[in-house]
């Protein structure tokens, strides 16, 4: 019942500031056994990226970075709380992002994922996300390197209305 009650509740997007760092890395290093960094965050926040921090309430459960160019978005960070994961929340954030690209002017979104990482590719194969490439030894991994794949999706034919949970 609790768990149902965490999932219907809406999550309250809003830009990232600086003041949200420690809470972010907190969730970055809990989350990742090679998180970014505080001065990579400081990076985006300073730069041209769109960081986004997503909210139950008060407390921050997750955030995203992507970026835009031309006609192209990125997303380069996008990370749920551990307790909060598999609960919905990385999709409506997903849906956020690719929503908020369409209207920066985006016609594709590209993302790279690690390859042993099965749920978030099952996650984007369900958005409509498609592999279209691979970059080797991309992500660091307890052993040496780790592939990375390469996905991209099209935003010129996402629903916004259909994609969005009530």
């Amino acid at each position: 019942m609790a768990e149902a009650l965490r999932q219907s509740r809406p999550l309250h997007a809003r830009p990232m500031e600086m003041a949200d760092l420690d809470e972010v890395l907190a969730i970055e290093k809990s989350a990742y056994s090679f998180p970014w960094s505080r001065g990579i965050f400081e990076d985006c926040l300073r730069g041209r990226y769109h960081c986004r921090v997503y909210q139950e309430r008060c407390e921050i459960l997750g955030y995203s970075v992507h970026s835009v160019a031309l006609d192209e978005a990125h997303l380069l960070n996008i990370c749920v709380r551990p307790e909060y994961q598999s609960m919905g929340h990385g999709r409506k954030m997903l849906r956020n992002v690719m929503e908020e690209a369409r209207a920066q002017g985006a016609k594709t979104l590209f993302l790279e994922v690690r390859l042993s990482n099965k749920v978030a590719r099952a996650l984007y194969h369900s958005e409509g996300f498609n592999e279209v490439g691979q970059r080797f030894n991309y992500y660091p991994a307890e052993e040496g390197r780790e592939d990375a794949l390469i996905f991209a999706c099209s935003l010129e034919n996402i629903w916004v209305e259909e994609k969005r949970d009530a």
